[in-house]
């Protein structure tokens, strides 16, 4: 049976990681989280102080310093981790403060090619889902399965708020929804791979979906893609 590539792109918050994840358990797949990658490199900024007052990144030293950084997921009890210079910093990254700052790191060229060329070694065989903002624009723009996710701001801010708190980590309603909007539209308005849909992408919008519900319509596109 041939091992296909599957590219999950959509909104922040839609819970692409989620399906991609359990998408990539049930029919043996590798999972790459692109997002986390993304994150990562903000955490790094971060903790080099390389965000000016106005909440922009310091671009010259980052990109000076980018040979330093280095990413990595792995698979731990069943979950990916991802790992900044050998440190697991999965909890790290998932903050509302990277969140807040993840954008504006993503949007640099130097970033995007660095990661893109990363992405593109791991899911070179196939056989991968991986999910993001510009996995079938731009990363695997030959896809055999593309999928668009989005729902509405408010339902992915409560989705976000549950899942911090779940975690135990603070959360803020409000804070949350103008993140997500900010980001939408940060990530929509780029100059370097803006987030959009690619024209052979099929739509989810998973608002009103529970989590079985959309494993079944992706296990139907995927065993339509694979032949089965």
């Amino acid at each position: 049976m041939k091992k296909i590539t599957i590219a999950i792109d959509g909104h922040s918050s839609c819970g692409k990681s989620t399906m991609a994840k359990m998408l990539a358990k049930e029919i043996g797949y590798v999972y790459v989280d692109t997002g986390a990658m993304y994150r990562a490199v903000t955490l790094f900024a971060m903790r080099h102080d390389l965000f000016q007052s106005d909440g922009t990144p310091d671009a010259g030293k980052l990109q000076e310093l980018l040979p330093e950084i280095d990413i990595d997921q792995q698979l731990i009890d069943g979950t990916t981790q991802t790992f900044l210079n050998a440190e697991n910093v999965e909890r790290e990254i998932r903050t509302m403060e990277v969140s807040g700052h993840v954008s504006p790191i993503a949007a640099l060229p130097f970033v995007r090619e660095k990661l893109v060329e990363q992405q593109r070694k791991m899911g070179s065989t196939g056989g991968i889902v991986m999910d993001g903002r510009d996995i079938g624009t731009v990363v695997f723009p030959d896809a055999e399965l593309k999928i668009f996710v989005t729902a509405s701001a408010e339902v992915r801010a409560q989705r976000r708020y549950k899942e911090l708190l779940g975690k135990g980590m603070p959360a803020d309603y409000d804070e949350i929804l103008r993140n997500v909007e900010e980001r939408d539209y940060m990530d929509s308005h780029r100059e370097t791979s803006p987030l959009r849909k690619a024209d052979d992408a099929i739509e989810l919008d998973n608002s009103h979906m529970t989590i079985a519900e959309q494993q079944q319509w992706l296990m139907e596109k995927w065993k339509e893609r694979a032949g089965l």
